[in-house]
């Protein structure tokens, strides 16, 4: 979808929808053919010059641009079609960034082909589990998959300690103790270890990350209890504000001003609620106007801050739903703006904004990145203590003699 547009919801890509034309939100894209400069078909059997899919590892990205991918729109409840909230955000200097990273998100993440060694950046909007709740996935998975570095956590504090993103990582190590001991002996210990930068959540616009050209900023955010905070990501000019779970305050209408993209969320109905996601009355009506965003909220505050392009996400978006969220925001809002769905991708470069949904494949392997893979360290002592368990073992050397020899020679491994 080009910049402008109005997506109601992606629906999902078919093999018959890509031959004969395609269909991203409401809006259909005429089908096209190969052809050179002034129209004229170059090749039956060439590539359209214009893609209405983004395919993961094949487009390079410009010196100047931003995509940003919806790994997780949906909401706290597991679900197969949406995981929870998670947005990978890709620079053309290098970098990528990771915004929250929801229940469920890392197979989508893990579809995109990223090398680990290039995925070791969160920013935690709030420590709730359809945010943070696959961090574990991306620590084990990036650990075993080739990361050489610790990752690195963005978060904010709490009203007391034990509610900070300090807190949280240190007793997510501690949580999954055994999973660390025993990687750090058989894998290497580095890449177990994880970083938590904590700053205030009452700082107000405040600078959080200021690196290779890329300023990010927090400032608080209203949901459920103190802590939560929005950002902004500026780069190049360019200023991309991401919201994570807020109601509607004149922090984020003040500092999201002037962006090209703002995601912001937008809840179910309070009717929805009650008849999808079985609450009661009086606490959907509480998820509207208390804790979360309703749909014509959302369109007041994009309404005030004008932004170049607008992203409404976290509701599940299907047939059932899309329509009334999206007519409410209508009822206030009338500028660009796109229903979120897992696997949307955003460009955004100086001719604007261009919407696609990624087709990505579901057994994607990890991709070898720059850095070299790390040896075990043998300097660890083994986590294997009872002496049964080396008693107990039956010994394989004779049939893995072969294979072993073939593949040590091959690779020159003592």
């Amino acid at each position: 979808m080009r910049s402008g547009r109005t997506a109601i919801g992606a629906l999902t890509l078919t093999l018959a929808a890509m031959t004969i034309g395609y269909f991203v939100g409401v809006s259909f894209h005429e089908p096209q053919v190969a052809q050179a400069a002034g129209g004229k078909v170059k090749s039956p059997v060439g590539t359209a010059p214009d893609r209405y899919v983004y395919y993961p590892g094949t487009e390079a990205l410009g010196k100047e641009e931003i995509r940003i991918i919806a790994c997780g729109t949906g909401m706290p409840a597991a679900r197969r079609g949406q995981a929870a909230s998670c947005w990978v955000f890709e620079l053309g200097n290098g970098d990528k960034f990771i915004f929250d990273l929801g229940t469920g998100s890392m197979a989508n993440v893990q579809s995109l082909m990223i090398p680990a060694n290039m995925l070791t950046k969160v920013f935690a909007s709030h420590l709730h589990t359809d945010h943070v709740g696959d961090l574990a996935a991306l620590w084990a998975g990036g650990w075993t998959g080739g990361r050489t570095t610790p990752l690195e956590i963005w978060g904010p504090s709490g009203s007391r300690k034990d509610m900070g993103t300090a807190h949280f990582v240190e007793h997510f190590l501690e949580a999954y103790n055994w999973d660390y001991m025993t990687r750090a002996v058989k894998v290497n210990p580095i890449p177990g270890g994880i970083v938590a930068h904590e700053f205030d959540y009452k700082g107000v616009n405040q600078v959080v990350y200021k690196k290779n050209g890329v300023t990010i900023r927090s400032w608080p955010a209203i949901h459920a209890g103190d802590g939560p905070v929005s950002y902004s990501l500026e780069w190049k000019g360019y200023k991309v504000v991401f919201g994570g779970d807020t109601f509607p305050n004149t922090w984020f209408t003040k500092y999201a001003k002037n962006a090209d993209i703002v995601i912001h969320e937008a809840m179910l109905t309070a009717e929805q609620l009650r008849k999808y996601y079985n609450m009661p009355p009086s606490r959907s009506i509480m998820m509207n106007t208390d804790i979360h965003t309703s749909a014509q909220a959302f369109g007041k505050v994009m309404s005030m801050i004008k932004p170049k392009h607008a992203i409404a996400y976290h509701f599940f978006d299907e047939e059932g739903t899309r329509y009334g969220i999206y007519e409410g925001i209508r009822e206030t809002y009338d500028g660009p703006l796109s229903m979120a769905t897992d696997m949307m991708v955003w460009n955004l470069t100086k001719k604007g904004v261009e919407e696609r949904m990624a087709v990505s494949t579901d057994d994607a392997w990890d991709v070898e990145g720059t850095a070299k893979g790390l040896e075990p360290d043998k300097s660890r002592k083994p986590e294997i203590i009872w002496k049964e368990l080396v008693d107990q073992r039956i010994d394989m050397s004779e049939v893995n003699k072969t294979w072993l020899d073939d593949y040590k020679k091959k690779y020159n491994v003592k």
